[in-house]
């Protein structure tokens, strides 16, 4: 179990640093390139909208086993590193962001389900926070090393690095990843039957709104830290190994919490503190050591959502758990896209960088109603029906194996000798 879980987050570290270096290089995307930094932010808002797109894939690969349906997504994220590393101009960077981010949501989607297929019972959110600690490594290693190596050669070296690490992560999980079989298949159309209730479209409208918000801050990092705070340019990359810490830390200590505590009481925890941090960062922000202290939590925090979400969107979607990760991705996405767009307007008129912070509170107070509403109202309804499930999915894995565990006890008078055959599937053993 624990290789596969390795390889996952080798896969995650990956994507992370895809999805999550550009926000360090948008600078540099500017200078190369000739545009506004607000419009060298549009490089994040195409990759969100490919993740949007990519996840459609899911829908359709329900009868692929979940290991092959990985690696093909691998395979798509090494071509979109590829291109990205080439792009010869902004319009082709933006259309190799776009290509880059369709397998993000499909990787992290079934990455979810694989995890807590192998993991021991009653620490699936723990596995998932396993393999979620490689998209938060990515944050204190490939983030940073992509903005340095953008300060001192060039943005496309980081890129050409990743290229051969998909290489690698595709290999590991080839290798090391157990068969965890397929989904079960009730049709096309059951998968979509979760629909018809409430609690996945508020869970959604948190993770747009409210994981919006925080990733408002997130994109627009760099410009926050040297515009309003005063940070020099070339402390931005060890700044951002800080947040990385902060986020693999955050993201452990929520997947263990998950276990213990329901993963909406984890969430609201965490959005509440975020809205108090942001609010102070907008009226204090100028003062560099608390602005610092203030965005590394707000961006740590980003990470700490991950793991409760994804288990509170697993546990709503009975029956079509592909369709729920993946409405879980386009709703993360589609926000990042909107709020990477809306952080960029009060910079395009004319206000301050700080107004980019007022907008994140905004949508993280409307993300955490959405929140407190399911939290009332349904997830104890989907967290009693989970462990039922779970319970059955025990008993039937004890009677499966007690029917594939087949003893015949023969005396063998003659020899007065005892023969036991234990037959194991389709393996048999002789035992005198």
């Amino acid at each position: 179990m624990i290789k596969g879980l390795i390889a996952l987050a080798f896969g995650a570290l990956s994507f992370g640093v895809s999805e999550f270096v550009v926000m360090g290089l948008l600078p540099y995307f500017a200078m190369d390139f000739d545009v506004e930094i607000a419009t060298a932010g549009h490089t994040i808002s195409a990759y969100a909208f490919g993740v949007c797109f990519g996840v459609f894939y899911m829908m359709f690969s329900r009868k692929l086993n979940l290991k092959l349906s990985i690696c093909i997504v691998v395979f798509c994220h090494l071509l979109g590193m590829v291109l990205t590393a080439v792009a010869s101009d902004f319009i082709f960077l933006l259309i190799a962001r776009f290509i880059s981010g369709l397998p993000h949501g499909c990787f992290f989607g079934l990455g979810a389900i694989i995890a807590s297929r192998i993991a021991t019972a009653g620490h699936g959110s723990s596995a998932m926070a396993l393999m979620l600690a490689g998209q938060t490594v990515s944050n204190v290693f490939g983030v940073p090393l992509g903005t340095a190596l953008a300060h001192n050669f060039s943005w496309r070296a980081i890129f050409v690095l990743m290229t051969i690490w998909a290489v690698l992560v595709l290999l590991s999980l080839w290798r090391w990843l157990p068969d965890p079989g397929k989904m079960e298949d009730h049709g096309f159309m059951k998968q979509f039957e979760f629909l018809k209730k409430r609690a996945p479209y508020l869970i959604g409208l948190s993770i747009l709104l409210g994981n919006g918000g925080l990733f408002c801050l997130q994109s627009y990092v760099s410009p926050i830290l040297t515009d309003f705070m005063g940070l020099d340019l070339a402390y931005v990359p060890t700044v951002l190994i800080v947040m990385g810490i902060a986020m693999t830390i955050y993201n452990l200590i929520a997947g263990r919490l998950s276990d213990i505590f329901t993963p909406a009481q984890v969430s609201l925890a965490i959005f509440i503190s975020c809205i108090a941090a942001a609010i102070c960062i907008f009226f204090f922000g100028n003062m560099l050591w608390l602005g610092l202290v203030l965005m590394v939590y707000c961006t740590g925090c980003l990470f700490g959502l991950s793991t409760p979400q994804q288990v509170s969107i697993l546990r709503v979607s009975p029956g079509g758990e592909l369709i729920g990760v993946a409405f879980g991705q386009v709703a993360f996405n589609f926000g990042n896209a909107v709020v990477a767009f809306l952080g960029g307007l009060p910079m395009e008129h004319g206000y301050g960088v700080q107004y980019t912070v007022a907008v994140s509170v905004g949508l993280m107070s409307l993300g955490t109603l959405a929140l407190l509403f399911f939290s009332l109202k349904d997830e104890a309804y989907f967290t009693a029906l989970y462990k039922a499930a779970q319970q059955k999915r025990m008993a039937e894995a004890r009677a499966a194996a007690e029917k594939a565990l087949a003893i015949n006890i023969e005396a063998d008078r003659d020899h007065g000798t005892l023969s036991v055959s234990v037959t194991n599937n389709a393996d048999e053993h002789q035992h005198a």
